[in-house]
């Protein structure tokens, strides 16, 4: 496995996440709490908007950063 194939992967991963941790969040501001109950690891409805907010980000910097380096062909073969 060269280093391509593994931003390739990584460059997947971070795509679906994108649209996973997107489709958590929710338009009236409730996010994981609207589905199925409130999630054991926040304490608050607010600390889980935040999480969901910095894994969002997280996902969508490196999606954009990858797309980037790979449709240049900076990364070596």
């Amino acid at each position: 496995m060269n280093v391509v194939q593994l931003a390739e992967i990584i460059w997947i991963i971070s795509a679906i996440g994108i649209v996973v941790f997107v489709l958590l969040h929710s338009p009236k501001g409730d996010g994981i709490g609207g589905i199925g109950g409130q999630a054991q690891l926040f304490t608050s409805t607010k600390s889980a908007e935040i999480t969901l907010n910095r894994i969002t980000w997280t996902f969508s910097v490196l999606f954009m950063g990858l797309t980037i380096l790979l449709s240049a062909g900076w990364l070596p073969q």
